[in-house]
């Protein structure tokens, strides 16, 4: 069977199985014949909700046997009464004529106009109200006044707009569980270019040192060539020189063309480069306590912002942070805390990290600058690659930045940074 059509099924058994119930919840408001439930909003929010996936006149004649059966068998269970059936069957009709009306009139088209929707529904209830108070009048000669009409019009009003309330409420909900859902994507998305924006960095420095290369590879062919190497006509080297050059010449084209490419994504106006500074530093504290909790630690991350800032540039502010909380938390242990405090200095922003890891012995912390250079493990005895920190340094220095590491081997001692950027160098240019 199709999904969408049994789905469709499943739907319009509940709906048939969940009225008759909602029916019981009533009130006599004129006789001991007509009674007042909430099987009308329950029948007006299913007819909403379905979207003519299943037919409102099919789904009243339906609706409307299986309110009476119901009502009947359930008599016959606790009363005995031999006359209900005369008393429960003008009910079909109420869902007949509110089915019918519902259908005639494209009520559907409408649905996501609250108001005209919601009066929509009280007309369909007081006509199919009037239709089985006709049938009621037929079965026990009940006279409807002018009083029962107004009656029925307030009910329908109150039935009418609870059901409309009703599905706004579902709207929103489901409408907010979509913008979670966009927010999380984004949230991905920042992280991807973010490490987009690391490499492009990278990228561009690799093809600074492959034009330098290039034009040593070339200065030492035409060194070699000048040189007399008719002695030894096996050894070619300025041919090897040259080769060398084309190569790497070859090599800086592909990086410009990759670079090109890594440039225009993280460019793109599609993405906000500029962000408020708490929901950035919310997405770095999100996206590595997932870090953490993937690597099997408990680790307490929290920020505190002070001072009024600018829209910072995402990709810089979180490639900074993340590569310096991912050291902290690979360093920490088993469980831990690292804090975030960032504050203005006049035209520079500054940002203080602190972990209560096992921190860095005074004669080795020179060296966590360097390339290379690393004191973490993961859990199979592999070392860190070490370079994050030093792409750290370059990216805060590229800025016209600086930073500091304080740090002390010992349980409590962690380590401290503190990063200095010129404020011009991380905002929207004017």
């Amino acid at each position: 069977m199709v999904p969408s059509i049994r789905n469709n099924m499943y739907i319009f058994l509940f709906m048939v199985i969940a009225i008759p119930l909602a029916g019981e919840l009533n009130f006599y408001p004129f006789n001991d014949f007509f009674r007042v439930s909430f099987g009308m909003p329950t029948f007006f929010f299913f007819l909403i909700v379905s979207r003519n996936k299943i037919h409102p006149i099919l789904s009243g004649i339906i609706v409307g046997i299986s309110v009476v059966v119901f009502r009947v068998l359930l008599d016959l269970l606790i009363y005995d009464a031999s006359y209900s059936f005369q008393q429960h069957y003008p009910t079909f009709f109420y869902y007949l004529t509110f089915g019918c009306l519902f259908y005639l009139t494209g009520a559907n088209r409408y649905i996501h106009q609250s108001i005209v929707i919601g009066f929509m529904g009280v007309i369909f209830d007081i006509l199919a109200s009037l239709g089985e108070l006709t049938f009621q009048y037929l079965a026990f000669d009940s006279i409807i006044g002018r009083v029962d009409i107004h009656k029925i019009s307030i009910i329908a009003i109150f039935r009418s707009f609870f059901t409309v309330g009703l599905l706004n409420l579902l709207i929103l909900y489901k409408t907010r569980l979509k913008q979670e859902e966009i927010q999380k994507q984004n949230e991905q998305l920042t992280i991807v270019i973010s490490s987009l924006y690391e490499e492009s960095i990278n990228l561009h420095k690799t093809l600074i040192n492959s034009e330098t290369i290039t034009k040593d590879a070339y200065n030492l062919y035409n060194i070699l060539k000048n040189i007399d190497n008719k002695t030894d006509p096996i050894v070619n080297l300025p041919q090897i020189a040259l080769k060398i050059a084309g190569e790497t010449h070859e090599i800086k084209k592909d990086n410009q063309r990759i670079l090109a490419g890594l440039s225009k994504l993280i460019t793109d106006k599609g993405f906000s480069e500029y962000m408020e500074l708490n929901k950035l530093l919310n997405i770095a504290l999100r996206s590595n306590k997932k870090y953490a909790n993937s690597l099997g630690k408990h680790i307490e991350i929290s920020s505190d912002i002070e001072d009024e800032h600018p829209d910072y540039h995402v990709y810089q502010i979180f490639s900074i942070i993340n590569n310096v909380l991912a050291n902290a938390i690979e360093s920490i242990k088993h469980t831990g805390k690292i804090t975030i405090y960032v504050c203005r200095d006049h035209d520079m922003v500054e940002f203080q990290i602190k972990d209560n890891g096992p921190g860095i012995a005074q004669n080795k912390i020179h060296l966590v600058f360097k390339p290379g250079f690393t004191n973490k493990y993961d859990k199979d005895g592999s070392s860190f690659t070490g370079i994050g920190l030093t792409y750290v340094k370059e990216l805060v220095e590229s800025l016209e930045g600086e930073i500091y590491l304080q740090s002390k081997a010992g349980y409590i001692s962690g380590a401290f940074f503190k990063i200095k950027i010129p404020i011009k160098k991380l905002t929207l240019k004017g």
